[in-house]
């Protein structure tokens, strides 16, 4: 089961039986997925382009599953109806729906969110499962290689473009003063601008409280989703183009 994007380094783990449902019930799924997966790549000066809202690795992400596959968003509305009445109604919008002949897969994608994010996600699976309207919840994010490899991409990424001062930078997004008094202060301390600031950035855009691999396999260790059948996928630094 995906074993061609792990080959390719991408990191995949299922539990609570999504393996056997994948294998037996919804094999299609998979492969769709692996499909979209397999064409995966970022270039290196997307990682560094300034500017809110979603990345472009993501965008992509979701247009292939959305318009080459129909996996689309979708609310899921629960209502609790007590003799005739409604006392209860809950909703949870997921951002890839797909029914299957043999069940409904659910997916969510975690490119550079607050961690707090997956606790949404899982508990949201959690609550679907229970009510019998998903089979299998799953969540793309970056994978181990990527979020440790960040600052070596970033820096040879300024060596290969030539980024020695913070006015170059300018090319690809507007640091803040707050910004630039702590890349200054890195570029001293790490003896190079591009070492600094590579330093800097990652830590800024790319920290520890954001989504990655490690704050999610913490999470679905701690029980988190469970029972949910999850599928995770990690995102490795071999698809960044430098």
């Amino acid at each position: 089961m995906f074993e061609k994007i792990k080959k390719k380094n991408f990191q995949v783990l299922a539990l609570h039986h999504a393996e056997a449902i994948l294998k037996h019930d919804m094999k299609t799924a998979a492969d769709e997925l692996e499909s979209v997966l397999m064409h995966v790549s970022i270039p290196a000066e997307e990682l560094v382009y300034g500017g809110g809202g979603e990345g472009e690795l993501t965008q992509r992400i979701r247009r292939d599953l959305a318009e080459t596959y129909g996996w689309k968003k979708h609310n899921f509305e629960i209502k609790k109806i007590v003799d005739g009445e409604e006392k209860e109604s809950i909703s949870h919008e997921i951002d890839h729906v797909k029914k299957f002949s043999k069940g409904t897969f659910a997916l969510e994608i975690e490119w550079n969110n607050k961690d707090p994010f997956y606790d949404r996600d899982l508990e949201n699976f959690k609550r679907l499962h229970a009510d019998g309207v998903i089979s299998i919840g799953a969540i793309i994010t970056r994978g181990i290689s990527l979020h440790e490899g960040m600052r070596d991409l970033i820096e040879a990424f300024a060596r290969k473009e030539g980024i020695d001062s913070i006015a170059k930078l300018s090319l690809f997004y507007d640091p803040t003063s707050r910004q630039k008094d702590i890349i200054t202060k890195a570029a001293e301390s790490k003896g190079s601008f591009e070492k600094g600031w590579s330093h800097a950035f990652v830590s800024d855009k790319f920290g520890e409280a954001t989504t990655h691999w490690r704050k999610l396999e913490d999470r679905v260790r701690r029980g988190v989703g469970n029972p949910c059948p999850l599928l995770l996928i990690g995102i490795p630094k071999d698809v960044v183009i430098i």
